[in-house]
């Protein structure tokens, strides 16, 4: 599967063990290098979530997002467009890993954008596509803040229920569980991105690239916030 180009679009989908698309999210290529394929996005950028999911978001409702995850072991689900919004995304994706590194960025007092969080992601590894990666999200995050002092799990319980209902195989929690171990010998040693974590935190998006979108249209998209912890 060939490189992409830096300022390319990619989709980013969430794809379940069905091959039916969970979500998906339009990006823009940075870097795509052995170590990790680097993408970002910023507020406007073109995505499609669980209806179930979106509602929730909307409303503050995480019983909705419960109602989400039976959906999604039922296989019986809809997807809502969406963009995404506040944040402006950095997203590395190493190949083999069974996570993704996240930072999110949020206005500054000066007018610019400062780092928030890092925010790990813990998911399939990457199945290269012609239109960008798959990926599937397995519930649990950890969030991480700028300094990289300090983190804290998120998500345990709903991490608990999709386990339950078998979202989660034994085998990919196992994996999970040695990508916790992973991630946090990588924040406690600094190394892999975080070796580069200030380099990184001083990023910007590029204002010249148009917004990226999904490569097919998306009528009446609705407003959805970004998960960021």
């Amino acid at each position: 599967m060939r490189r992409f180009v830096t300022g390319e679009t990619v989709v980013r989908r969430d794809v379940y063990r069905s091959g039916r698309v969970w979500s998906e999210q339009a990006l823009r290529v940075l870097a795509d290098t052995g170590e990790a394929l680097v993408t970002a996005c910023a507020p406007g950028a073109e995505a499609r979530w669980p209806a179930l999911y979106a509602k929730a978001r909307d409303h503050g409702d995480r019983s909705v997002r419960t109602e989400a995850f039976d959906a999604l072991a039922t296989g019986r689900w809809e997807l809502a467009a969406a963009v995404w919004q506040e944040t402006d995304l950095l997203l590395f994706k190493p190949p083999a890993a069974w996570f993704s590194i996240n930072a999110f960025f949020v206005p500054d007092s000066a007018g610019g954008r400062r780092l928030r969080n890092w925010y790990i992601n813990f998911e399939h590894p990457t199945r290269r596509t012609e239109a960008g990666f798959d990926t599937f999200d397995l519930a649990l995050d950890l969030i991480v803040t700028p300094d990289l002092t300090h983190w804290e799990w998120k998500d345990e319980d709903e991490y608990a229920q999709v386990r339950r209902l078998g979202i989660v195989s034994d085998a990919e929690h196992q994996a999970v569980d040695d990508a916790r171990a992973q991630v946090t010998a990588m924040l406690a040693d600094r190394n892999g991105i975080f070796a580069l974590a200030g380099r990184w935190a001083a990023w910007t998006w590029e204002p010249a690239w148009p917004t990226p979108r999904l490569p097919r249209p998306t009528a009446a998209p609705r407003r959805v916030a970004p998960e960021c912890g």
